[in-house]
């Protein structure tokens, strides 16, 4: 094709990514990359000043006693487990429609993973964690999925009364309150992840545990250096989940700026709520008690998959957390679930769509984003 037959797209709108992570760092570079050099130069590349200064700042922002950095929040999470005794023979309540992780690392200590299923905010049902709770059970697992807490009120009476140990998902939600309490405060152990499409995120793999527990604590610094107390003496067999001192760098700088990046994103959020129209979207309503920060924005809509084309068609990213609920996954088959045993999480797998939200976003690609979504759904009426 010749140039003089191509499509005029002169007056195209421009794409609307779903995220833009390249954005991020072009704001930050003259500042990130002196620090960085630095680091390179000093040849601590693993553990050291970095790693101590972030940790006492999130310990700080998340109001627990201790933060513990590691390589990733899939780590976090199992190391969580291993700290509190979960193991063979022991059950665990957790949500079906998280990522993957959130369950694999149940199995990866030998424990059962038992599901409950979600309400309308695609949070996991304290109705349903009652149902669930057999003399196996030792802890509940919710996940923040969204950017929203759990309804963790209730949740945490459950525990009290069942003697269960609380190990919050957070890997969606730093920065979020539930009633005025931080994410990751809020039971006997966080896990966060600070993988780069999070709202506080490294150049690659990074995470952290909070707790406010000496002995998890103790626990989770030892294994992730090999069970180290010195270079010389292993008092237990540990592994390596040690965060580069690069990430830690970076993650310290952009906590700095993390309350900018939530509050554009609550700002994009709160403009799709007043735009988009609620007979076609659901959108789950704000608590009074809870400060979201929405890591993703979430509707739930009929024939999702033809408004995601047409979308797409329109220059606009979408992504869907998550198409396949984890009970009916090819890996979770051992544990013998069929479809329908999680109405609730299968109804909202097929009607969820993830808008964009990120902080780069204008008012203007709300707008318009907003704007496509009701013309679509109208339509199809």
């Amino acid at each position: 094709m010749s140039r003089k037959d191509m499509p005029d797209t002169s007056n195209s709108p421009a794409p609307i990514s779903y995220v833009d992570i390249g954005a991020q760092f072009a704001q930050e570079r003259d500042e990130l990359m002196p620090i960085i050099e630095d680091i390179l130069k000093s040849g601590m590349y693993v553990g050291g000043p970095w790693n101590e200064k972030l940790e006492a700042a999130l310990a700080k922002r998340c109001g627990t006693k201790h933060v513990v950095t590691l390589n990733s929040g899939t780590d976090a999470l199992i190391l969580a487990l291993a700290a509190l005794g979960i193991g063979h023979g022991d059950e665990v309540i957790t949500p079906p429609n998280s990522f993957v992780a959130s369950t694999a690392v149940i199995a990866h200590v030998g424990a059962t993973p038992v599901f409950a299923d979600v309400l309308p905010d695609q949070n996991i049902d304290p109705a349903e964690i009652e149902k669930k709770i057999t003399p196996k059970t030792k802890a509940i697992m919710p996940v923040h999925l969204t950017g929203r807490i759990a309804d963790m009120g209730p949740i945490r009476e459950i525990a009290q009364r069942h003697g269960l140990a609380i190990i919050e998902d957070a890997a969606q939600s730093i920065g979020s309150l539930y009633d005025g309490v931080p994410s990751g405060a809020l039971g006997d152990v966080g896990c966060f992840s600070a993988h780069p499409l999070k709202n506080l995120n490294a150049c690659g793999d990074a995470g952290f545990l909070t707790t406010d527990r000496d002995d998890v604590a103790e626990y989770a610094r030892l294994y992730r250096n090999h069970g180290l107390v010195d270079r010389n003496t292993v008092t237990r067999f540990g592994s390596v989940s040690r965060l580069d001192a690069i990430q830690a760098a970076i993650l310290h700088f952009r906590l700095g700026s993390m309350d900018t990046v939530i509050e554009n994103r609550r700002r994009n959020a709160a403009l799709y709520r007043e735009l988009l129209d609620p007979k076609l979207a659901f959108m789950p309503p704000c608590r009074d008690i809870e400060f979201n920060t929405f890591h993703t924005f979430v509707i739930q809509v009929d024939g999702r998959d033809a408004l995601q084309a047409h979308l797409g068609e329109q220059g606009i990213g979408t992504a869907i957390h998550y198409p396949v609920p984890i009970h009916l996954q090819p890996a979770a088959e051992y544990l013998g679930h069929k479809a329908g045993d999680f109405p609730v999480t299968e109804r909202q797998s097929q009607r969820i769509l993830t808008l964009p939200v990120h902080q780069n976003m204008t008012e203007a690609d709300v707008r318009r984003v907003a704007d496509v979504v009701n013309r679509f759904l109208a339509s199809a009426v």
